[in-house]
């Protein structure tokens, strides 16, 4: 059976944020929720799951592709659980070749909500690392998402995407610009250290605010965080009463639910006189209830609010966009060659099988005068034979791969059996254990 690459899910483009927050996995859910999809998904051999603030996608591979995506979105749903109807408008499902270009674009930031942000390849290698640990990635992922890393480099180094872009940190920075003349006696309070929060903490640094409050729910890692911006830690269970000396606060921790309510805030605020606070919510779940924008003087942007304002060199990078493109198409297309190459494998093996058959028993007949050579011009008579062999099996096999694209899985298999008489060799693909940094060459 045939196996296609798939891909089903949401993102920032088809489902708003309080969608997205609802099917968000954590870190630490992915791999035993991989393990789970083993059990309730006969249709998919392999799998890996990225769930990012931006985008929450299964990537899989399977014989049956339909009956594959019901599986895909039925385990999502039961997994949050949530309704299918909760995102029936909202999740798309890509086959094959679209499959492959969406995850090639993806790692190349050409998915983004913003063009050229860097974290998303970072996010992408987790999730690899996490699918090969549940042992849910096989040979057709395993090479699909290192060609996705590769054309991420390429694009990297041979255009400008990622040059003076505008980022969601740096968005929010000019935001926070708006609301404070000065940062000279501020105090930003780090609420979880992950990349995107840390990089919006060192842009606020750089503009001169006063003190660095970092609290994490691992201590040593906000304490580690600290020390490198010159702030302090604060512990997670005791952060609270320093909202109130607060002027920025941003959010990136995960978390089922709002940290924080309009309720907690009211208080805060008084305690505060009032004075202005901006809050930063990059948490997918958010981090800060909606309702906080109703207070006076509690300025709130989540992720898409943050986005919607990164419009600054559009122009240019929508330029280098296009040349990032044109790499993609070139690179999927080697990928697409090889991947549909797999589907001869079984045959070109049976081929060979059989035809290395058919020389050794010819030699068996004519053992009896073979045997009574001396043992140079046997060796010689065997090299030739198999030189001979070789040759017809290079015509044979460079045909069935220069047809791949017209005589496709099992009517290359039904070829190769009029050619040699052999038995039709199922062409499926098996997933196999290999190690994360195995680069598959072409």
């Amino acid at each position: 059976m045939t196996q296609s690459l798939l891909i089903t899910g949401v993102n920032h483009r088809t489902a708003a944020v309080e969608i997205r927050e609802r099917l968000a996995f954590g870190d630490d859910e992915l791999v035993p929720a991989l393990a789970r999809l083993k059990l309730v998904a006969p249709s998919v051999s392999e799998a890996a799951l990225i769930s990012t603030c931006n985008r929450v996608e299964m990537i899989a591979v399977a014989g049956e592709p339909e009956a594959a995506a019901k599986e895909l979105i039925g385990f999502l749903a039961a997994e949050r659980h949530v309704e299918p109807s909760l995102f029936a408008d909202c999740v798309y499902r890509l086959d094959g070749r679209e499959a492959a270009r969406h995850l090639f674009r993806v790692a190349t930031s050409l998915d983004s909500m913003v063009i050229g942000e860097p974290q998303i390849l970072g996010q992408l290698k987790d999730a690899y690392m996490r699918a090969a640990e549940a042992e849910t990635v096989g040979i057709v992922l395993h090479r699909a998402f290192h060609r996705a890393f590769s054309v991420a480099k390429k694009v990297r180094e041979r255009t400008l995407i990622g040059h003076g872009t505008v980022s969601v940190s740096s968005a929010a920075v000019n935001l926070a610009k708006q609301i404070f003349d000065s940062f000279e006696k501020k105090t930003v309070l780090l609420m979880g250290a992950g990349e995107m929060a840390e990089i919006t903490a060192r842009q606020l640094m750089r503009l001169g605010v006063e003190s660095l409050l970092i609290t994490n729910r691992t201590f040593d890692r906000a304490v580690e965080l600290a020390r490198a911006l010159s702030g302090t830690a604060v512990p997670f269970d005791n952060y609270r009463p320093y909202l109130k000396i607060a002027d920025v606060v941003i959010g990136s921790v995960t978390a089922s639910r709002p940290l924080l309510t309009r309720e907690d805030f009211e208080t805060i605020l008084h305690e505060r006189k009032y004075r202005p606070m901006f809050l930063i919510d990059l948490g997918v779940p958010r981090n800060f209830h909606q309702a906080l924008n109703e207070l006076d003087n509690v300025y709130l942007y989540n992720i898409d609010d943050l986005a919607a304002v990164t419009v600054d060199s559009r122009e240019e990078r929508e330029r280098e966009a296009q040349k990032a493109e044109t790499i993609v198409e070139v690179e999927l297309e080697s990928f697409w060659r090889w991947l549909s190459g797999l589907e001869l494998v079984p045959t070109i093996k049976d081929i060979r099988a059989n035809v290395e058959r058919l020389r050794e028993a010819e030699l068996r007949r004519h053992r009896a005068w073979l045997a009574a050579l001396p043992a140079d011009q046997r060796a010689h008579i065997e090299a030739l034979s198999r030189g001979i062999i070789n040759k017809i099996l290079h015509q044979i096999l460079s045909e069935l791969r220069r047809n791949n694209g017209v005589v496709e899985g099992i009517y290359a298999a039904e070829v190769a059996r009029r050619l040699l008489g052999s038995e039709l060799v199922s062409p499926a693909i098996k997933p196999a254990r290999v190690r994360i940094d195995d680069e598959p060459e072409d």
